[in-house]
């Protein structure tokens, strides 16, 4: 027997609908030069007559040739490239999705444990089986978003560390759609990361991408991935919107607006709450704005210009450990929460991914200069 009863999810999406109902603004976005990229030198600036190379005659009087042009100068991901181009099209054409409506007076709505921009996050349960579940009510967004979010959900189901998507309701009246997921219960990671020991990093820190969009059941080591609302299908040559992630969590090419961005903007990611946990500085790279996150990477992951050719190429090899000790600035080796875990091979791999990541996004034009901010 519950002390509290819950709330029906009907009743709930009732008194809410004023509040959901408000559309939430997505201006179109324009490609423009990036505020928070250093002025090219001067003598760039200075107009001098175009010279048309014969390969851009050539592209331009054939239409097969510019697109292939165009298509040769975009970036491509370096490891599955082309997974969803060798998949049938029911995978990933999510516009196409039919989606089976369950009951929505199958759950009740105990108490709020979140909100996001899009969606509010209440605990729920099922009247039918007495079981504690996650309800998402999302907020008006097109439907193609939520078709995107649904299909990658499904595709996943199953998958180790996913969340199960369980049922998705809506309200007949005002068409309000929400998402039962399964319920994790998960604790602050602001409480959580500070406790965690050498094993307890070693156990989870590979399935991690963001603090906030993970849930760990530390007793029960039970950990899943949530919040797919903004994933995407990737295809080689696409761009993306660089309006999501956190700040502090966000890959080079997001804040320097590059769109054609790959799976490698989730191990920046991936890298951020890495160092974060083992270094005990959560978050690692603390931005006031955009410009200032560029700084403060910078500022860590410093490449001289003597050192910028040879790093182009870098591998693990040792003659290379010299410009890794040079990489990591001294005041994040070694401290009393992480003189455990912290050791010279895993700053090494931390420094080597980083810094490879970053040269190899910012070393052509325009971003030649990022190591002057």
């Amino acid at each position: 027997m519950r002390t509290n009863p819950g709330i029906p999810l009907r009743f709930l999406l009732v008194c809410t609908l004023v509040a959901l109902r408000a559309p939430v603004a997505h201006p179109p976005f324009v490609r423009t030069p990036s505020p928070y990229l250093p002025n090219p030198p001067l003598e760039t600036q200075t107009p001098t007559t175009t010279q048309t190379t014969p390969r851009q005659i050539s592209a331009s009087s054939n239409p097969t040739a510019a697109a292939a042009a165009a298509a040769e100068a975009m970036s491509k991901a370096r490891v599955y490239t082309d997974v969803n181009v060798l998949r049938p099209k029911e995978y990933w054409d999510y516009e196409s999705l039919t989606v089976q409506w369950g009951d929505q007076d199958d759950y009740e709505v105990v108490r709020k444990v979140g909100r996001g921009k899009y969606s509010e996050v209440f605990e729920g349960i099922n009247v039918n089986t007495n079981e504690r579940c996650v309800i998402k009510i999302l907020k008006p967004v097109k439907k193609k978003k939520i078709k995107r979010e649904i299909k990658i959900l499904q595709n996943l189901c199953g998958g180790p560390n996913v969340v199960k998507l369980l049922d998705i309701v809506r309200d007949q009246h005002s068409k309000t759609p929400s998402l039962i997921f399964e319920f994790v219960n998960s604790t602050d990671f602001k409480v959580l990361y500070p406790t965690l020991t050498d094993y307890d990093i070693r156990y989870y820190i590979y399935e991690l991408l963001k603090p906030h969009n993970v849930m760990i059941d530390h007793e029960l080591r039970k950990l899943r991935l949530i919040d797919w609302g903004l994933a995407e299908f990737y295809h080689p040559g696409k761009e993306y919107n660089v309006r999501v992630a956190s700040r502090y969590f966000k890959g080079p090419e997001l804040l320097v607006d590059l769109q054609d961005y790959d799976y490698s903007l989730d191990m920046w990611s991936l890298g951020c709450m890495f160092a974060g946990m083992i270094f005990r500085k959560e978050p690692f790279f603390y931005g006031h704005d955009n410009h200032d996150q560029l700084v403060k990477i910078a500022k860590v992951m410093y490449v001289p210009n003597a050192l910028r050719g040879g790093m182009i190429s870098l591998s693990q090899a040792p003659a290379n450990a010299a410009i890794l000790l040079f990489l990591v600035q001294g005041k994040y080796y070694y401290n009393i929460g992480n003189s455990t875990i912290i050791a010279f091979a895993a700053l090494g791999l931390f420094t080597a991914a980083g810094c490879m990541h970053v040269l190899k996004r910012w070393g052509k034009q325009p971003y030649h200069n990022w190591h002057k901010l």
